[in-house]
């Protein structure tokens, strides 16, 4: 059975909302402050929760008081130390937390930090955090994932989101709602989008990172036995009660692959790479992907090109082997598939089929991809297709490479080395741009 969690989001979702269901689920609040407390910002917020009504129904509103401003509200940031991208992350990657809770929470910052690089014209690295640096919003996505991660939560999914409508006030001044950030984000996930008729900001640039980074898609709820309800609640009263409710159920589905986090020394050291090259890869598409893992020492070699190509045929993004030294000094391989979370079952399938494990790790990752296009070249020696990878947001060009396929067989047919047909295309190319 796999643990699902439904976001369902009639007026909309913000991160104190997203603290408030995951509490009036049952997760304990003492938990999450004893865990808070190790990213090294007690002294800026204490953490409250009670419960309210909203329009007659009852909820939990959690309350992210800051000790820097006394008598301020979640909703209230004076005060509060506004932080770039590398800050929050290195206060996340020096807490103890669960791995899955870390690489969730640095997920949603680095996904935040491209919508607002986008919104500002600038690079990943030059984004100064406001409202989402500030305190208060590192304890709702730090403490989001952290509460996910209590309920051993598999996988994510969550309604269409209500627009919301009129202005707000930012640290940019007056903003249209939905703010430009969240209309950022919305588009780089392709979110269905309604109105449901409230003119005031429903979505927060908050709700929307964590909604976009974790979910899996976003509409009707999928097929579950349901298990708990948490109703978190909004800091004001609506025409219509203005709660988050959080489904928690199970399945027996292979919609949704359980996803084993990676240790924590795995994830601070991936974190800590991600982090000197975020710069580098500002114009890369952030996704999601899975790590499978297994060695064997009983395996023929004969097997391992099959496997390869039955893993890449379903999709798999890629595969690869190293040399494993195992027990009893036995030389072995390991096997490492890398692919979609949609992917998982298919690919574990086919590695239980075709090898002789009994066993198989997953590790749910961060990839940052370049945006690429297939372009045809025609050449001398007929049509050969390049990959051709580009700045996200710039467009400029970072990579090109002609298709090995194409160009090996055209050094067939030409009875010419292939690395010479692969210069030739390249140099075409680069001549035609």
């Amino acid at each position: 059975m796999k643990t699902l969690a439904y976001w369902d989001c009639p007026t909309g979702i913000a991160g104190d909302m997203c603290l408030g269901a995951l509490v009036d689920a049952g997760v304990p609040l003492s938990y999450l402050s004893q865990q808070l407390d190790q990213l090294g910002i007690a002294a800026e917020f204490t953490l409250r929760a009670e419960s309210v009504t909203r329009q007659g129904q009852a909820g939990t509103k959690v309350w992210v008081d800051l000790k820097t401003a006394p008598g301020h509200s979640h909703a209230q940031t004076a005060g509060s130390p506004a932080r770039h991208l590398a800050e929050i992350e290195a206060l996340i990657q020096q807490a103890a937390l669960p791995a899955q809770a870390i690489a969730w929470s640095l997920a949603i910052f680095r996904q935040l930090a491209k919508a607002e690089a986008a919104v500002h014209g600038v690079d990943i690295s030059q984004v100064h955090f406001h409202e989402v640096g500030a305190t208060d919003a590192i304890v709702d996505i730090v403490g989001t994932c952290l509460g996910l991660d209590w309920l051993k939560i598999d996988a994510i999914y969550c309604s269409a989101l209500p627009t919301g409508g009129g202005f707000v006030r930012a640290a940019h001044g007056q903003l249209p709602v939905p703010a430009p950030a969240v209309l950022k984000l919305f588009e780089l996930s392709q979110v269905p989008l309604y109105s449901n008729g409230i003119q005031t900001e429903l979505v927060t640039p908050t709700g929307a990172a964590i909604a976009t980074t974790l979910a899996t898609s976003f509409g009707a709820p999928p097929p579950m036995q349901l298990q708990r309800v948490g109703l978190g609640a909004g800091g004001r009263d609506l025409p219509m009660p203005n709660l988050l409710r959080l489904w928690v159920g199970e399945t027996n589905t292979e919609a949704a692959p359980a996803l084993q986090p990676q240790t924590e020394t795995q994830t601070k050291i991936q974190s800590k790479s991600q982090t000197q090259a975020i710069a580098a890869f500002a114009g890369a598409i952030a996704e999601t992907v899975v790590e499978l893992q297994t060695q064997v020492d009983d395996l023929s070699p004969q097997a391992v090109g099959f496997l390869f190509e039955r893993l890449l045929t379903i999709g798999a993004l890629d595969v690869f082997s190293q040399p494993a030294g195992m027990k009893k000094s036995r030389p072995g391989l390991l096997l490492t598939v890398i692919c979609l979370p949609n992917q998982v079952e298919a690919c574990e399938s086919i590695l239980f089929a075709e090898t002789t494990t009994l066993g198989i790790r997953r590790s749910l990752q961060a990839r940052d991809r370049l945006p690429r296009t297939l372009e045809v070249l025609e050449t001398p020696y007929g049509a050969i297709h390049v990959k051709v990878a580009r700045h996200a947001q710039s467009g400029q060009l970072l990579n090109v490479q002609p298709e090995y396929e194409d160009c090996a067989k055209v050094a067939q047919a030409q009875k010419l080395p292939w690395q010479v047909i692969h210069q030739q295309v390249l140099q075409q190319w680069y001549r035609n741009a």
